[in-house]
């Protein structure tokens, strides 16, 4: 039996830096079965595609020197739950470990500013420092020691990561202090200063970095635990003929389940019994609630507000329509722009660079430095170690992420992955399908032209049967007509769409043919003195669709479809970005030219195949333009797997949505432009931040390194380059966090 491919997600622990992010996914990439691996650094979590088991998974992660532990995710609310109790824990577990390494690193840091240098001259003075040695050595063990364990780790797996950086820095001022101490005649006199402060303020505030960046990556995850928020936590299913309340991960397909008025739906389904008003804002954006009754859908998470109705559960756990957009954002939340994917691959050398900056620098002081060279030596290499650890930019890019995934899901902007993120702040050409993303998708019959002498209610019945079996909007217009006049449908057999220009079929021994003028044409169908009214009728924004019996043209049917109240604003947004917009329809000319008229459109192209709009992207990518695309149908899914960036209109069908990049869950074109809104606003500060990064790791190794020494007599101490380095992911997460403030502009 062939395994079906899956997604698993696991909590990553001790991945201190983005040089462990490249690591962790390379092994992961590695496993037998495993399809990819994306690992986000700001929450420590990594989702694996595949057919791997989770224990080949975790031995994978483990083979590079981490531990990784498997999130349930049948529950996203447990899941969250479990992964916010882990770093609650962890963080309390370092704001312990701060608390211990302060204890001796302040009134030590006091000590050294009152009386001025540590030094170590007499045997009281080695006695004192032995001590105070000792208590160091604690704080390394009790607040540092996950920093030495995972550079043994990563030594053991011939690597090195911001751990190996801080167990030498701290390590080395160490060692050093205690040779002072315990051979101080191996060291010159100048030299004989102890550096047991700078080893215990370094390890607290780092730890106290780590805890407050732990607390302030919680509100990064505030869009995720809305979208869980809406979840039902209960159900109450009817089985045995008896009302039984559950948990929903417990409800099974097709159970009967019984919601109340003002109850949360548990899960998706089909209402069997009762009549309802459903709000459904979370998902639309309509604040209107919505009328259900029997084979009506409801959806899990939206909120029954007045009767009591019976469904039908037909998607349930996993498969929902809320936990697949769950699913969705978490996945995006994880995914990295290209511009985060060069970030990793920098911090994966960056490493290995640091630490032969930091040798080079204590030859350099050795050889030319003023006396004691071997302490200015420690001094300097132990503060490069230190302040070049790259957490910073490792967490430029996620943080901003999240965030950013999270502030469009909250505007109903669903983005798949990051480099649509990355690639829709740079879209200069919109291509907007017709029917259904410009218009309503709800077309209604305004005329029927009956061509001879027969019964309008007769071409109705025949024409309505014929397009009951065609899933097109305009098709079922014609359905809905004959149905609303109380019209029975005929059984209709040898039914066949013809893909661009209509369908065909037989009905009582009867051929029957519907479409365009084309169509007509094709099967020698005589139009002569119909075509005027037809023009006459598009003019009118109106589809004029030809119906032939027999060979013979019978009638000829209008459809309008109404531009959604909202379309002509949208557009100019779109339009005031200095983005080309131009509309695509399979529509006839006349009705494509007065639809973009109306909607402010100076470039259409009309009475396009599938193929023509797939072509129609090509020919803008060919001429320079970064092509978004926006569809809601299956005919426009081949344009819109083309294009740069995918749009689908949520409420469409799910072969467009799939195909998409981007999904537009309130059906709005505004969701375009406040999409590609986020999507610059994310990529600015995903910008600030891998600059903020750099220009700190950059311009930071000079100065530890001692250029300014030379010049103003000033060497950089391994506390301050501590603090600077805890500071600088501090502000990489606030910065990140700025985004939550971010609106779209209103509608």
């Amino acid at each position: 039996m062939e395994k079906v491919s899956h997604n698993q997600q696991l909590i990553i622990e001790g991945a201190g830096c983005a040089s462990c992010v490249g690591k962790i996914e390379g092994a992961l990439k590695a496993t037998f079965g495993v399809v990819s691996a994306e690992m986000n650094f700001a929450d420590r979590t990594v989702i694996v595609s595949g057919t791997a088991k989770t224990e080949e998974l975790i031995k994978a992660v483990e083979s590079v020197g981490y531990n990784a532990k498997p999130i349930d995710d049948s529950s996203a609310t447990d899941a969250l739950d479990e992964k916010e109790a882990a770093d609650w824990a962890y963080y309390k577990k370092l704001m312990r470990d701060t608390f211990i390494a302060l204890s001796l690193g302040v009134p030590l840091m006091i000590y050294s500013i009152v009386v001025g240098e540590m030094t170590v001259e007499t045997n009281l003075e080695r006695m004192s420092w032995l001590l105070v040695g000792i208590l160091t050595f604690g704080v390394m063990y009790f607040s540092g020691k996950h920093f030495y364990v995972g550079a043994w780790k990563s030594f053991k797996n011939h690597s090195a990561n911001m751990d190996t950086l801080i167990a030498l820095g701290t390590g080395t001022a160490w060692v050093y202090s205690m040779v002072v101490v315990f051979a101080p005649d191996a060291v010159p006199l100048m030299a004989r200063h102890v550096y047991f402060e700078a080893t215990a303020m370094i390890i607290g505030l780092i730890d106290l970095g780590l805890a407050l960046e732990i607390k302030a990556r919680g509100k990064t995850s505030e869009a995720i635990k809305r979208l869980i928020g809406l979840q039902a936590k209960t159900a109450t299913v009817v089985r045995d003929n008896k009302e039984v309340q559950i948990g929903i991960e417990q409800v099974l397909l097709n159970d009967v389940v019984k919601v109340k008025p003002g109850e949360k739906i548990p899960v998706d389904g089909v209402v069997l019994e009762g009549h309802t008003s459903i709000d459904e804002s979370m998902l639309t954006g309509e604040p209107m609630p919505v009328e259900k009754a029997e084979e009506d859908e409801v959806v899990a998470g939206t909120l029954n507000k007045s009767g009591m109705i019976l469904f039908k559960a037909t998607r349930v756990g996993k498969d929902t329509a809320l936990a697949q957009i769950i699913n969705m954002v978490k996945r995006a939340q994880n995914s990295k722009p290209p511009i985060g994917r060069l970030a990793d691959v920098i911090s994966a050398y960056f490493v290995p660079v640091v630490m032969i900056i930091s040798v080079l620098s204590a030859l350099a002081w050795l050889n030319f430095g003023p006396e004691p060279a071997i302490a200015f030596a420690i001094v300097s290499a132990t503060t490069v170690l230190i302040i070049a650890c790259p957490c910073a930019l490792g967490l430029a890019t996620p943080m901003s992420v999240m965030v950013g995934v999270g502030k469009a899901a909250e505007a109903g902007v669903l983005i798949r992955n990051g480099e649509a993120l990355q690639t829709a702040s740079k879209i200069t050409a919109m291509i907007l399908d017709k029917t259904g993303t410009i218009t309503e998708g709800a077309p209604k019959v305004t005329d029927i032209v009956l061509a001879k002498a027969t019964d309008e209610k007769d071409v109705l019945q025949l024409a309505a049967s014929l397009e009951s079996g065609s899933e097109h909007p305009l098709a079922q217009a014609i359905v809905e007509s004959a149905l609303e006049k109380n019209i029975d449908l005929l059984k209709i057999e040898a039914f066949n769409a013809i893909t661009g220009f209509g369908v065909e079929a037989s009905c009582n021994n009867k051929a029957l043919l519907f479409g365009n003028d084309k169509l007509m044409k094709l099967k020698g169908i005589d139009l002569t003195g119909f075509v005027e009214q037809a023009q006459s009728l598009a003019k009118e924004a109106k589809t004029p669709m030809y119906f032939a019996v027999d060979g013979e043209l019978a009638a000829i049917i209008a459809v309008a479809d109404p531009i959604k109240s909202d379309s002509i604003s949208a557009i100019k947004r779109l339009q005031a970005n200095g983005i080309r917009v131009i509309m695509l329809t399979g529509d006839n000319k006349e009705t494509a030219a007065a639809v973009a008229k109306k909607a402010g459109i100076s470039e259409f192209l009309a009475e396009v195949l599938p193929e023509d709009k797939a072509n129609k992207v090509k020919e803008l990518q060919e001429g320079g333009e970064i092509v978004g695309m926006t569809g809601d149908g299956i005919n426009d899914a081949p344009a819109l797997a083309l294009a740069d960036v995918g749009f689908a209109i949520g409420t469409g069908t799910d072969v467009a949505i799939e195909s998409a990049d981007i999904t537009l869950m309130r059906g709005s074109l505004h969701g375009l432009a406040d999409a590609i809104a986020v999507s610059k606003a994310t990529l600015r500060n995903i910008k600030q931040n891998l600059f903020g990064a750099f220009v700190y790791n950059v311009a930071g190794i000079p100065f530890a390194a001692g250029i300014l020494y030379p010049f103003f007599g000033i060497l950089l101490s391994p506390v301050i380059a501590g603090a600077a380095m805890a500071f600088s992911s501090l502000t990489v997460v606030s910065n990140a966090n700025r985004l939550r403030l971010f609106k779209a502009k209103e509608h």
